[in-house]
């Protein structure tokens, strides 16, 4: 595989989570016109109160994954396009937290599972890719 595309794969995976989560700013926004509420109020409709709760958990997840990505996208080469497969991963845990959670809050488990899960992946394997480096420096 060529050695710059772990980084491009991991480059796009980036930009579609951003997306996401200014998709899901659009959403905030949105409820905040469709019921009248003004800023800086964050409550006031439950459809809005959800769209923000979804808004700034993955804002939460983001500080968690983006590292997490690229640290096993830099580190980990025993398979290089495997730490973007696992961002494809992140993403589809938030859509899915996101649909669950303005449908029914109290089904948003699985959505937020899949984005622990993914988490817990690249944690693995950033630390993995970063213990053999460090192991193969001779430090």
């Amino acid at each position: 595989m060529n050695s710059e595309l772990p980084g491009l794969f991991s480059a796009v995976v980036t930009i579609v989570a951003l997306l996401v989560f200014f998709y899901m700013g659009t959403r905030v926004a949105a409820a905040r016109g469709k019921h009248n509420i003004k800023a800086p109020a964050t409550t006031g409709h439950p459809e809005m109160d959800r769209a923000v709760r979804v808004h700034m958990n993955t804002l939460e997840q983001l500080v968690v994954f983006l590292p997490l990505l690229w640290l096993a996208t830099v580190y980990f080469h025993w398979v290089g396009w495997l730490p973007a497969a696992i961002g494809v991963v992140w993403i589809v845990g938030r859509l899915m937290y996101m649909q669950a959670y303005m449908a029914d809050p109290e089904k948003r488990g699985p959505g937020f599972g899949i984005t622990a899960l993914a988490h817990v992946v690249l944690l693995i394997m950033a630390i993995a890719g970063i213990v053999a480096a460090w192991t193969a420096t001779g430090a």
